[in-house]
């Protein structure tokens, strides 16, 4: 299979207006900055490429067409993290206008399953699901986490919250040429004293700048690629699994009762 045939980013239409695919992914990240080591893009970036992996995986094992569309580098932000030089918040009302017009164009060419990969932990996808559910009754649109799909600790000997080892090893994996450990902080965070806010039981969006002195939260020196690969290689086969079983009639997806 040629990668354009399943990466919208590299692709081309005579690559691909004569294939039948069965749903598509949308990468969706942030532009915020990582640490002092890594890309503003890192959420998006690692999004996208998790998605293109899957997306083979899924042909070659379940002979499954995916389109993953281009990566989305909109994102919600903490009070704190406007205040950092390019950093750029989006609004919910924006993502939802984005993710909108996705689904409204690809409805349009019958496409009727969307995965969502998001990169972001300030990204909240449900509620405007929800409501495309309202508009679109017979498409199925998921999201997802992909640093959620496979426990961290199994992996990373100290996973962090942003720009940690985790991240790092991926993206030392996919892009080591993006990856400056020299640079890096330490990734030393604070939180808050209450034991309900820092336990989730009420939440507050943290302010960056009273958690974080170089924008990383966990350490990134323990990362390597070889972390990395082993991980990613992972939830890239657990989301070829779960894209074939998004696949199947909608029935499927529930037991019996």
């Amino acid at each position: 299979m040629e990668k354009r045939e399943i990466d919208l980013s590299v692709s081309c239409y005579g690559a691909i207006k004569d294939l039948n695919y069965q749903m598509a992914v949308i990468p969706w990240g942030a532009t915020e900055p990582h640490n002092l080591h890594l890309p503003y893009l890192t959420d998006a970036i690692l999004s996208h490429d998790i998605a293109v992996d899957a997306a083979k995986i899924a042909f070659e094992k379940y002979g499954l067409r995916v389109m993953v569309m281009p990566w989305v580098a909109m994102g919600s932000q903490n009070p704190g993290q406007r205040n950092l030089k390019f950093c750029v918040h989006t609004r919910q009302e924006t993502q939802k206008a984005i993710l909108t017009d996705i689904v409204s164009s690809l409805y349009h060419q019958e496409i009727r399953r969307i995965i969502i990969i998001n990169g972001h932990g300030g990204n909240l996808f449900k509620g405007m699901i929800r409501d495309l559910a309202v508009d679109y009754p017979d498409m199925l649109i998921a999201s997802s986490e992909w640093y959620k799909v496979r426990p961290a600790k199994e992996y990373f000997e100290e996973p962090g919250d942003h720009a940690d080892e985790l991240e790092t090893s991926v993206m030392m994996y996919y892009h080591p040429e993006l990856v400056n450990l020299s640079e890096a902080g330490k990734g030393n965070s604070g939180g808050f004293h209450s034991e309900g806010f820092s336990s989730g039981k009420v939440w507050l969006p943290r302010n960056w700048e009273k958690v974080s002195k170089d924008t990383g939260i966990g350490s990134p020196m323990k990362a390597n690629a070889e972390k990395g690969e082993k991980f990613v290689k992972d939830i890239s086969n657990d989301y070829a699994l779960m894209f074939n079983e998004f696949c199947k009639s909608e029935d499927s997806l529930y037991k019996d009762f």
